[in-house]
């Protein structure tokens, strides 16, 4: 290895943890918290557009978005972060990761109010306006997964970069249980200062005109913590690993860290012929295929795979929770009641399982490997599935309710301690740092291609059998019990493509990619 470049990157190894790791995570996570809370927050409103805007006079049952309102609202966002996901993926390795850093989130933040802007004289011309800034919150969202992974891992020392990776994606949890505690004191300030009737006393009172306030206030407090962080995002250096392996400039490497890190790096320019010596190959090349083609095929099946059976429990826990009796039936309550009780109930299930997980994965992650934690976690998540849709029916019961409950807070703690944290550490250690972002979009696109299975095959497949019990609009599905049984065995696949991916506990991230033997060979 050059001399001047494996200073660099074995100060950066053996730096010892410090204030500004602390802050690269709150900054770098931000996005992660905006990303969960919006994300979350349409679940949670979803039933009040329905009654706000899709009330049908004379029904017996409250209003819904009709099917291919429901997907376009879940799913327009999810395909802007495949999009953006990809785009900025490349570009951070193009242009480097602090040019397009700022970007991400600044796109996050017009959206953000843009989406509870949304304006309209119809509920089409309402909802069309709202997939179309959800797409550009999610391309902006999309653009955070691969550059805030790679930034924290090449600020990170090779003994603590699990734990700062998985605290950069752990703020998802606090951003779901913000988006619950808000939504909870929102409804709940607007339902006692505007109080209304139960749907089946008077269904037209039942939804006061101030509930489309809620929505878009709910959907417009997702840009605040991102505006908080914007101007340290756009004040952070580059990342000292892409300036001298990839811009080849391990001066301002060195120069670029000192300010940021308590490590004094002499370090010369390197001679020109010296720096282009490096063994190179391009993404679609031969050599990157035999070197990485099964980590990439690795990182993009577990995080797919993970995603089907994440985001259909999640986006849909609500009809979950209506399904077994925990939330009242819909007509029994108002509008700004049934949100109340909604967040409340996923608040819980964010409390117990969901933020626990996440935080043990930090705890535990450079201590266990990410092979482990992820391989344990596909396991567990099977083991809950199965557990909870063998024996269905015996959790329908009201008496049985709570152990239901548990068992499901229990999915989303293996699920976070597990493969929805490790799958988003490992492809920013795996690839070499010139494609590190690009792979990494690439495998977390691929994990939304799952969330996009995921939420709208759950949406269908988890209606009742009985096409009387179906919601407005959709066909008779295989029900509940069914679709857990093909979650767990979703999982189970997950378990598997677990072994195509390598351990990467423990070392440097040029030792990890193949790069320290590209420069020693040069």
């Amino acid at each position: 290895m050059a001399g001047d470049e494996a200073q660099v990157l074995n100060a950066l190894d053996v730096a010892k943890t410090q204030w500004y790791h602390f802050t690269a995570v709150i900054v770098a996570g931000m996005g992660f918290f905006t990303d969960a809370y919006d994300l979350f927050s349409i679940s949670l409103v979803t039933k009040l557009l329905g009654r706000v805007y899709y009330y049908v006079e004379g029904s017996p049952k409250p209003g819904t978005l009709p099917p291919n309102v429901a997907a376009a609202v879940n799913g327009v966002a999810f395909c802007g972060t495949i999009s953006g996901q990809l785009f900025f993926g490349w570009l951070g390795d193009k242009l480097g990761r602090k040019k397009v850093y700022g970007m991400t989130l600044l796109t996050m933040i017009v959206c953000s109010i843009g989406s509870g802007l949304s304006f309209g004289h119809t509920p089409t011309s309402v909802m069309a306006t709202l997939c179309f800034f959800r797409f550009w919150l999610g391309f902006g969202i999309g653009g955070d997964y691969p550059l805030s992974a790679t930034i924290m891992s090449e600020y990170s020392s090779k003994k603590t970069r699990g734990a700062f990776i998985s605290a950069v994606f752990a703020m998802q949890g606090f951003g779901i249980l913000a988006a619950g505690i808000f939504a909870i004191i929102l409804s709940g300030a607007f339902k006692s200062k505007f109080p209304a009737p139960t749907y089946e006393v008077d269904p037209a009172g039942s939804t006061v005109p101030q509930a489309d306030f809620v929505w878009r206030i709910m959907l417009m407090a997702g840009a605040v913590p991102a505006v908080l962080t914007f101007y340290s995002r756009i004040k952070m250096p580059e990342t000292a690993r892409y300036t001298a392996l990839v811009a080849k400039n391990a001066e301002r490497a060195a120069a670029d860290m000192a300010k940021v890190l308590q490590v004094e790096i002499a370090s010369e320019q390197p001679k020109e012929e010296e720096s282009n010596r490096v063994k190179s190959y391009g993404m679609f090349s031969k050599e990157f295929l035999t070197r990485h083609g099964l980590h990439l095929l690795g990182t993009t099946s577990t995080w797919f795979l993970l995603d089907i059976a994440y985001y259909s429990q999640n986006l849909f826990q609500k009809d979950i929770f209506s399904a077994v009796g925990w939330i009242p039936p819909a007509k029994t309550m108002n509008a700004l009641a049934e949100m109340f009780f909604i967040a409340k109930a996923q608040t819980l299930i964010a409390l117990c399982g969901s933020v626990p997980g996440y935080w043990f994965t930090v705890a535990f992650i450079d201590r266990i490997g990410r092979f482990w934690i992820q391989l344990g976690g596909f396991f567990f998540m099977t083991v809950f599935m199965f557990a909870l849709a063998i024996p269905y029916d015996h959790w329908t019961h009201r008496e049985n309710r709570m152990g239901f409950v548990v068992m499901y807070s229990l999915t989303f703690f293996f699920a976070n301690f597990g493969p929805n944290s490790t799958t988003f550490v490992v492809p920013a250690e795996v690839f070499p740092a010139r494609f590190r972002s690009t792979c990494h979009g690439i495998s977390s696109a691929s994990g939304k291609l799952g969330a996009i299975v995921g939420a709208f095959g759950f949406l269908y497949l988890a209606q009742s059998q009985d096409p009387s019990k179906t919601d407005a609009g959709y066909p008779p599905g295989i029900g509940v019990r069914n679709s857990l049984i093909a979650l767990g065995v979703v999982s189970v696949l997950g378990f598997f493509c677990t072994f195509l991916v390598p351990e990467t506990r423990g070392r440097s991230l040029e030792e990890i990619s193949g790069e320290n033997e590209d420069l020693e060979a040069s």
